[in-house]
């Protein structure tokens, strides 16, 4: 594979190239996917269209948009003084995932930001989804403190009956967090260091007779600045073998995570672990007051 160059993209065939790119990276169906001329109307209007190049193919491609924070109650609602890029969509082909082609495009959206003096990217993803988590929340520095329960309403196939939950991320771009994941590697924490430290396992998980992860009955519930909350490591397969199961992981991650929220916890990082059985486990990191 040659080098892999990042840029915006540029001709009408590189916008039909990044119709392919979501029909390959995510199986949208075509009244789902933004089509090629409106990501180009929206590109020449200012939308930050990067892609990720290997030769001349297309392989990657992330799009964001400027939009506005929401301010309830603040009295300056001066569009420029709220100003955000909003990220709608980001993908890479899978024989060129796993190869930091996915960090470089945010990489580039971040500087794009810093070019035009946005300090501030949102997204949206599913909280259960453990491989985006670590992504956005443990390499790239984002964080949350925003729950939308049910955000996309019903959708249909893997996911038809399952509350289409999802975090809210911030990425401050120009935070001490995230100038940090720009510039060296990001090297994750280990669980046992922050239990020893005081974090408190609020939801430890239970293994069944199949072997998935099934959250507890009720949460544990002390006082502690730093909170594990654990969630499935591979959410799709409990999908695809017992669905209750995934419905009812959503129930109870959406309560502690809504609690957490509004008692002034930040998700903050992300924590992968091997258990004394060789199981994967997962856990966010949430943190009182810091932002």
């Amino acid at each position: 594979m040659s080098d892999i160059i990042i840029r915006e993209l540029e001709t009408n065939a590189e916008y039909l190239a990044a119709e392919e790119i979501q029909r390959a990276t995510w199986g949208m169906p075509d009244l789902e996917i933004i089509p090629g001329h409106a990501l180009h109307a929206m590109h020449h209007s200012g939308a930050a269209l990067l892609g990720a190049f290997d030769g001349p193919r297309l392989v990657g491609f992330t799009f964001g948009i400027l939009g506005t924070q929401h301010t309830p109650g603040r009295i300056d609602q001066v569009a420029a003084a709220r100003l955000k890029m909003y990220s709608v969509i980001a993908g890479v082909l899978p024989e060129y995932q796993h190869q930091n082609v996915g960090f470089r495009l945010k990489m580039a959206q971040r500087d794009f930001c810093l070019r035009i003096g946005v300090r501030l990217i949102t997204w949206t993803y599913d909280p259960l989804e453990s491989r985006n988590g670590r992504f956005n929340i443990g390499k790239l520095g984002a964080v949350c403190h925003n729950y939308l329960r049910h955000f996309h309403g019903d959708m249909s196939g893997l996911n038809a009956g399952l509350q289409t939950d999802r975090f809210e991320v911030e990425w401050w771009v120009t935070s001490h967090r995230a100038e940090a994941r720009a510039t060296r590697p990001w090297r994750p924490l280990r669980l046992e260091g922050l239990l020893a430290g005081g974090a408190l396992l609020v939801n430890e998980a239970e293994f069944n007779a199949a072997g998935l992860p099934v959250p507890p009955l009720n949460t544990v519930s002390q006082p502690s600045n730093l909170i594990l909350v654990e969630i499935p490591t591979n959410f799709q397969a409990i999908k695809r073998q017992e669905f209750a199961l995934a419905q009812r992981w959503r129930a109870h991650t959406r309560d502690v995570f809504e609690g957490m929220f509004d008692s002034g916890f930040l998700v903050t990082d992300f924590v992968s672990h091997d258990d004394a059985a060789g199981r994967s486990r997962s856990y966010y990191l949430l943190t009182h007051g810091d932002s």
